[in-house]
């Protein structure tokens, strides 16, 4: 099954060793992820992450001291992060055996730190999202954990996903305002069949309406589904060429708002259409036909 996930196209595999593995073959577990992550990187794959047990358990520390062997690791995720401190034991001990490249000095050790992502799965890690994001200068998104919120919070999940709107809403704002780049949505539990596949085009498009740019994989049938629903689009890249091109033209003439379609167009509208410029190079998307066409965009 490991050998399976280097033939993926995707932006993260993330590796197991928390509730998928039972608690006798934990340290065979570490073994056979650390031979996976000793390999050269596949290409489709652009990062590589172990999800180790909570820091409260046993095994984390077992879990970390293995798989940061592994020359081809790029982020640890943690589960279960209650409070700061759950997330600086796991910057700790990476620092710990890994100075060199937690020092951020690429020259020396030819890659960057390890980075860290967490998920959210309780009130007590709800409410204290500002200081979690602050925890660590490796800290590169948080990630939402419907199951377990639901039962710390005696929940019953339903197919509007309403009674996670507190807490989606929460982690999207937390990582906007700490400027972390991940902000990863809950888990489709339906991957099977038509109604699997429109529930999670459903579950994708509300989420990105949300704030997140992500949303987590439990099979690879799923990684089209979301892939596209969380690229731009191609009516928006459009959109977005227009507005950029015809904002520096608006500039030239000191014309700080104007319209187009009838519409006002200004600062925060600029940056908007900036941001979906970025995100369809990041997804290889044809910026430069789109910039081509839209060249002689003027102001109205």
């Amino acid at each position: 099954m490991l050998d399976k996930t280097r033939g993926l196209a995707v932006d993260c595999v993330a590796y197991d060793l928390e509730d998928s593995v039972t608690h006798g073959r934990k340290a065979e577990a570490r073994h056979n992820i650390r031979q996976m992550l000793q390999q050269p990187p596949p290409h489709g794959i652009r990062e590589s992450a172990v999800r180790i047990n909570g820091v409260h358990t046993a095994w984390a520390e077992d879990d970390l001291t293995a798989v940061l062997q592994a020359s081809s690791l790029d982020t640890i995720i943690v589960p279960k992060v209650h409070r700061p401190s759950d997330v600086c034991f796991v910057a700790d001990v990476i620092r710990h055996h890994l100075p060199k490249r937690q020092s951020g000095d690429t020259t020396t050790t030819g890659k960057p730190p390890i980075k860290l992502l967490v998920l959210i799965e309780s009130a007590k890690g709800l409410t204290d999202l500002s200081a979690i994001c602050k925890a660590s200068p490796y800290l590169s998104g948080l990630i939402f954990a419907a199951e377990d919120f639901a039962m710390d919070l005696s929940l019953t999940r339903t197919p509007s996903l309403t009674e996670f709107l507190f807490a989606r809403s929460a982690i999207a704002t937390a990582c906007r305002a700490h400027d972390l780049p991940s902000t990863i949505d809950l888990v489709c539990t339906s991957y099977k069949g038509a109604e699997g596949q429109r529930r999670l085009e459903e579950e994708c498009f509300d989420g990105k309406g949300l704030g997140f740019n992500g949303k987590q994989c439990i099979h690879p049938s799923q990684v089209d589904v979301v892939q596209k629903a969380f690229a731009p689009s191609q009516d928006e890249l459009q959109w977005a060429v227009r507005i950029v091109t015809a904002d520096l033209k608006a500039n030239q003439h000191g014309r700080g708002a104007w319209t187009l379609d009838g519409q006002m167009i200004d600062a925060p509208v600029v940056g908007k259409a900036k941001n979906v410029i970025i995100r369809a190079e990041a997804c290889s998307m044809d910026v430069a036909s789109a910039k081509q066409r839209w060249k002689g965009q003027e102001p109205e």
